[in-house]
């Protein structure tokens, strides 16, 4: 069993800051891709970010303003996000590919969601 808890959402004003977390525990050998999407309301749910083998990707809405990192020694995930702007209000979810033992598949497991509010 894989459960993740994400934290670090929350209210902020227009060109603050905020660091989610996404923290993985269970039967865990590696984390191969960690990803962070995010939904705003009657919105579908958007990739914001991605980090595999060393390699980040984000949307161009975020470019320079966000950066996604690991711990693997916490099974956590971070997602930094600077100058916060209105549009930036969403539900935050990360998204891991999770491989439970050596040469095992992998499977992707949910975060539940943090609430990001920008005001501006």
């Amino acid at each position: 069993q894989v459960q993740l808890v994400e934290s670090g959402g929350g209210v902020v004003q227009a060109g603050g800051s905020l660091r989610l977390s996404c923290a993985a525990s269970g039967n865990i050998f590696s984390i191969s891709t960690a990803s962070w999407f995010r939904q705003a309301p009657g919105n579908v749910r958007h990739l914001v970010a991605t980090l595999s083998s060393g390699y980040t990707n984000y949307a161009d809405s975020v470019k320079g303003r966000f950066t996604i990192s690991r711990d693997n020694a916490k099974n956590t995930v971070y997602l930094q996000m600077n100058s916060l702007k209105p549009e930036d209000t969403a539900v935050y979810y990360c998204n891991l590919d999770i491989v439970a033992q050596a040469m095992g598949p992998q499977y992707g497991y949910w975060g539940q969601g943090t609430q990001v509010t920008v005001s501006s």
